[in-house]
């Protein structure tokens, strides 16, 4: 058993109009310590968003940890789970053959991740689970904050 610390982040993004204004939010737990980060893209996509508050959230990392994500996004867990071992293999492109979308948000996310232990938690999106819906209202207070 390594004596890596132990770190829980909760991750979420959103989109106004998709592509539209953007907009991640991150709560990361570390004993009883607890940051809450957040940030604005224009022009973008909830899948980017969705990815940005993941890898966002693991730069903050200075050191080895273990960590859970826990994730709203069923493309973010089964993309950096399941489907990027493929990817990967057969020169980025998807089953159809096709480039695979936010190519280089994924090889930063498996850059990150290989640096790390990481549980991936699916968690229901706006279902009353209280640091999903904290991470979902950072990611539309960074977006409220440029409207004005």
């Amino acid at each position: 058993m390594n004596s890596y610390k132990k770190v829980v982040i909760y991750t979420d993004g959103a989109c106004r109009g998709n592509p539209g204004d953007g907009g991640w939010g991150a709560i990361l737990h570390y004993q009883d310590n607890t940051k809450e980060i957040n940030g604005f893209v224009s022009n973008t996509t909830n899948n980017i968003m969705e990815l940005t508050a993941v890898i966002k959230s693991i730069e903050q990392l200075k050191e080895t940890c273990h960590i859970t994500v826990f994730t709203d996004s069923k493309y973010v867990q089964n993309g950096i789970s399941t489907w990027i071992h493929n990817w990967e293999r057969n020169g980025w492109k998807t089953a159809n053959k096709k480039p695979v979308k936010n190519k280089n948000l994924w090889i930063l996310l498996n850059e990150l991740t290989s640096k790390h232990e990481i549980t991936w938690k699916w968690v229901k999106g706006h279902s009353g689970h209280p640091q999903n819906e904290r991470a979902d209202e950072l990611a539309n207070l960074a977006i409220d904050a440029r409207k004005r």
